[in-house]
């Protein structure tokens, strides 16, 4: 698919509301997103299943009001996951502030935008 279709694909996705928009605001997902870029979001994603190892999700932060991207490094039975930076020396994420339940995995990451 060439390039001017996927951002087509993905604007039409975040038009009817399949995708959320945020914007990556730290250094702790180096080097794969760069402060600044924009990714889009699956709110669906785990209505059905679990997250898996290695996906990158959007969470809520468990002890401030903000949303966090971080990567699926373990997941529990019940769904809770212990979520890094790919950036380790640069994140604050589960071995500073433990599980992140499931009621808090915001959606998984699907690709940047545009």
């Amino acid at each position: 698919m060439n390039e001017e279709l996927q951002t087509a694909l993905k604007l039409l996705q975040l038009l009817v509301g399949m995708r959320k928009r945020l914007r990556v605001s730290g250094p702790s997902m180096l080097p794969e997103l760069q402060p600044g870029d924009e990714i889009l979001f699956d709110p669906k994603a785990y209505r059905q299943k679990l997250p898996q190892v290695g996906d990158i999700v959007v969470a809520l932060h468990p002890y401030e009001s903000k949303q966090i991207i971080k990567r699926v490094a373990v997941v529990l039975a019940d769904g809770s996951c212990f979520l890094i930076g790919d950036n380790t020396s640069s994140s604050t994420d589960s071995r500073s502030y433990g599980l992140i339940p499931l009621k808090k995995i915001l959606g998984k990451v699907t690709s940047k935008f545009p």
